[in-house]
């Protein structure tokens, strides 16, 4: 029974730490022309992602959008998949979201309807 319980041990730590983590600082896909880094951190028992630079182009530029946390409340699913909201700045609507991290990219994506209209980025790790 002992080896039982050991193997289970270790197989829960084992998944968690194949999981690809969330945390980290993000570079979002061009959305009418701008772009962000987004830091994502731990929030209560979730993730938070807050906009902490924002790109016009190839410049930064100070944007109103900067502090704004976009990245609402991301739970683990299992594995290296998420879900909570997502606001998105271009029409200032917050969506259900999701989100799947697999090495340095992101899917995330933002939905209506239950789930079946969906928009979807792909964002690349910064750090």
């Amino acid at each position: 029974m002992r080896h039982i319980i050991i193997a289970a041990i270790l197989a829960v730590t084992g998944t968690a730490a194949a999981a690809d983590p969330i945390e980290g600082v993000w570079q979002t896909q061009p959305d009418e022309g701008a772009f962000a880094h987004v830091t994502i951190s731990p929030c209560g028992g979730a993730f938070c992602g807050t906009i902490s630079r924002t790109f016009q182009g190839s410049s930064e530029f100070r944007s109103p959008n900067l502090g704004r946390q976009i990245v609402i409340d991301m739970a683990p699913q299992g594995g290296s998949n998420y879900a909570g909201k997502v606001w998105r700045p271009a029409n200032d609507k917050i969506y259900n979201g999701k989100a799947s991290v697999e090495g340095d990219r992101m899917s995330l994506s933002g939905c209506v309807a239950g789930g079946l209209i969906c928009k979807s980025q792909t964002w690349a790790r910064v750090q």
